[in-house]
């Protein structure tokens, strides 16, 4: 009888990785979101996801109170939409893939599984949701938040060749590679930077619509006022300039590099 428990184990301990059930984390960043937050995490697919880690910039609410009362991990990650993206996903240590959606309500988390489904499957590393491509309530998004993303699309397909029309926070990408891309923003440049990264290196992405509502509760912290969008405007372009002036830096490394082997 303890042999056969042995062989047992042993087969376990030799089966193939993907047929362990793949470990999803929802990362939801939030900062004073006391009236959607709850509302928000019961309409998550709780079949599809198997932990929910909200990491809260600071809220002066009762959000985290609220978070913890509908079931969510709670973590104060400190001050920046980067930063507690980035705290979440660390804190999400048995993830395979982790998904990052806004805790406003104005993404839809019934779209949680379409954005996994592809990495589940194995041709993706990373995909986002495109509300430009899909079905957006009136008054959910400004003109200008969609010609921004279209904006830099543009310029990041000019770059690399991968083709963007937004940039959603709604993403999904495999844990193992978001922690291969060495990101480093911590404010709202973490989502530009995500896809540069992404892209430059080369992992397989893929954009799908998704609908889009209006916010739940509350402002925007960026597109819905002035001085958000001010404030975020310059941190985003800074963030492109960088990441774009660290890749050419790369590529002509490796093109000295490569000259010099051949010359040698």
């Amino acid at each position: 009888m303890e042999l056969v428990t042995r062989m047992v184990q042993a087969a376990a301990d030799s089966a193939p990785a993907a047929a362990r059930p793949c470990v999803v984390a929802l990362a939801i960043p939030t900062l004073n979101e006391e009236a959607s937050i709850g509302d928000v995490l019961r309409a998550v697919p709780r079949g599809v996801v198997t932990r929910i880690i909200v990491a809260d910039g600071g809220s002066t609410d009762a959000t985290m109170a609220r978070a913890r009362d509908a079931g969510a991990e709670v973590i104060d990650s400190g001050r920046g939409y980067g930063r507690a993206c980035l705290t979440a996903a660390m804190a999400a240590e048995d993830a395979d893939i982790v998904v990052f959606m806004d805790g406003d309500g104005a993404d839809d988390p019934a779209f949680v599984a379409a954005l996994i489904e592809p990495i589940q499957a194995g041709p993706f590393d990373f995909v986002i949701g495109s509300r430009a491509r899909g079905v957006r309530e009136p008054g959910s998004i400004s003109w200008h938040q969609l010609a921004a993303g279209y904006a830099a699309g543009l310029a990041m397909r000019s770059l690399y060749g991968v083709t963007y029309t937004d940039m959603c926070a709604f993403r999904a990408i495999r844990r193992d590679a978001l922690l291969g891309l060495g990101m480093t923003e911590m404010t709202y440049g973490w989502n530009i930077e995500m896809q540069m990264r992404a892209a430059a290196a080369g992992l397989r992405i893929l954009e799908i619509p998704v609908s889009y509502r209006r916010r739940g509760s509350g402002a925007s912290k960026v597109a819905g006022s002035v001085r958000g969008t001010l404030g975020a405007a310059p941190r985003i372009v800074a963030t492109f300039i960088t990441v774009a002036r660290q890749a050419r830096g790369r590529r002509v490394a490796r093109s000295r590099a490569s000259t010099g082997h051949e010359r040698a």
